[in-house]
């Protein structure tokens, strides 16, 4: 059930995005014959004024298709096709599938704002969630649901800066004991650290995060709403990017973090179960990667379209059509290639994890 969960927000996902490109066109009198979810051949399918609506076979993708002059009997002139629009109109139809993603994203952040509320404040110290045994922390006695308040006598901050300055002395004190301070129960304790020395950094083997509290708290007005949604929204799209970014300047590190359709399916399914808020969560998170994705320069993605339109309002003709089939088959090939080895590699680790389960 969690699984067909999050297929069915992806599918809603891709849907929203798709219709940003529709109403992009309709509302500007943009001839458009075809919408469709997914690819493959068509399970359902429509046509009501002279729009074919169809539902496919393979729902993780769509598109919006506009008529061939020729093969409808349309003068190639008609200031109707979309080709024939000024450069700022075919901009902005090209461009709302993205814009649409993005809405839905902070639409979706600031209903989850409203019915669950936010956190409270980070307080003073660092907040344990887990230790692994064997390891320096379990060894020192440290124990999840343990407040680390002090460091080598000094006072921990509060939030990330808190749990940042903490992992930067650990990393730097390999095999040297640290004196920390802990909250337990409402009783203190001062325990030693021996962080473990691993390809040159110190590490504890320990779950950390800033000391939060699980309750949240509804917003005192709307002033308040928007700035966290603001915060959220801003952070959710920098990572997003940053996370793309890292595929040219740091491959090989940032491949192996890259999901594929089957891990994404996994992920929205552990989220689902969570309920309500979960489902919200992964259908921001992914309706963000889909804006930031198809704004990337391939020309099978609407950011490649949007290149190939800009290029065209600078040279004042199209770029050749075969230098257009030259790019879009190599990106073709670079797209189709990465999804099915992304699907190859998730498939083989979800029945590796299955296997190891069920013995």
């Amino acid at each position: 059930m969690n699984v067909l969960t999050s297929i069915t927000v992806l599918g809603f996902l891709i849907f929203f995005h798709e219709m940003g490109h529709f109403l992009a066109a309709i509302l500007q009198g943009i001839y458009v014959d075809g919408f469709s979810i997914g690819f493959g051949p068509s399970i359902i399918q429509k046509k009501f004024r002279d729009i074919t609506y169809s539902f496919r076979a393979f729902p993780l993708g769509g598109f919006v298709s506009f008529p061939d002059e020729e093969l409808n009997n349309i003068d190639p002139k008609d200031p109707n096709l979309l080709k024939n629009r000024p450069i700022i109109q075919r901009v902005i139809v090209i461009s709302a599938g993205v814009f649409a993603n993005l809405i839905l994203a902070y639409s979706i952040l600031i209903i989850n704002v409203t019915t669950v509320g936010i956190p409270f404040d980070p307080e003073p110290g660092i907040l344990v969630l887990a230790t692994q045994p064997e390891k320096a922390a379990s060894l020192a006695g440290l124990e999840p649901g343990d407040k680390i308040l002090e460091i080598e006598t000094s006072t921990l901050g509060v939030g990330d800066q808190a749990v940042s300055t903490l992992v930067k002395e650990i990393q730097n004190s390999s095999d040297e004991p640290i004196s920390i301070k802990i909250e337990r129960d409402g009783s203190f304790k001062d325990l030693t650290l021996v962080p473990k020395n691993i390809d040159g950094k110190g590490t504890i083997g320990a779950q950390l995060q800033p000391n939060i509290r699980k309750e949240t708290k509804k917003t005192k007005n709307i002033y308040e709403l928007f700035k966290y949604t603001n915060n959220e929204f801003s952070s959710l799209l920098v990572k997003t990017i940053q996370g793309y970014k890292g595929l040219i300047t740091n491959f090989s590190s940032t491949a192996q973090q890259l999901s594929g359709p089957v891990k994404i399916v996994e992920i929205g399914a552990q989220l689902s179960e969570q309920g309500g808020t979960g489902i919200l969560l992964f259908a921001a998170l992914i309706s963000i990667n889909l804006a930031v994705l198809n704004s990337l320069p391939l020309p099978l993605l609407d950011g490649g379209q949007l290149v190939f339109t800009l290029i065209e309002g600078f040279r004042g003709k199209p770029v050749p059509v075969k230098v257009q089939m030259a790019v879009t088959q190599s990106s073709f090939f670079l797209l189709v290639g990465l999804s099915v080895l992304l699907i190859i590699r998730d498939t083989s680790q979800l029945l590796i994890v299955q296997r190891l389960l069920n013995q």
